[in-house]
């Protein structure tokens, strides 16, 4: 089971490194983004302000186009590939998946099911924050990822288990 709610959010600045990719490249392009954002963060002195992300830019197909990288509190300077960035405000629908990566198109699907139902219109841009750290938890049974995804229209506030 799946909760699902909408929610209200602020916009969070990010640094990120953003590309088209073939879809089965991303584990390799989220291991370099994240380590590039962190060598430019370290290099400028600052800390990250939350979880790693991946921003999608549309509907993964056989190539994504998706940012990676982490929230900041203050705003980055652009260096190498890492740019600043934002994960917008306003609503959101937002669901907590737990297991592994490529089982997460099933809560994907609930949320765009949650959507529909309540007639909310997707915007084209959704991120991840990936809650858990595969080095620290090596089951992915237990990972836990944050799916955001930002709509517009009336909806009822009270979540929706799936």
């Amino acid at each position: 089971m799946t909760d699902i709610e909408v929610t209200e959010r602020a916009e969070v600045l990010t640094a990120g490194v953003r590309k088209t990719v073939p879809t089965d490249e991303l584990t390799d392009f989220f291991s370099h983004a994240f380590a590039e954002t962190m060598r430019v963060l370290t290099a400028q002195g600052v800390q990250p302000a939350g979880p790693p992300y991946g921003k999608y830019y549309g509907m993964p197909g056989a190539a994504v186009d998706v940012e990676a990288g982490f929230p900041v509190a203050a705003p980055v300077t652009g260096s190498g590939e890492v740019e600043p960035g934002l994960l917008p405000g306003g609503s959101v629908v937002e669901a907590v998946h737990i297991g592994p990566y490529d089982t997460l198109v099933q809560t994907y699907a609930a949320i765009e099911d949650f959507v529909a139902v309540r007639g909310l219109t997707p915007s084209d841009v959704m991120w991840e924050s990936y809650l858990s750290d595969p080095e620290v938890e090596p089951d992915p049974a237990t990972w836990r990822t944050l799916i955001s995804w930002p709509v517009t229209g009336e909806a009822s506030r009270a979540p929706m288990t799936q």
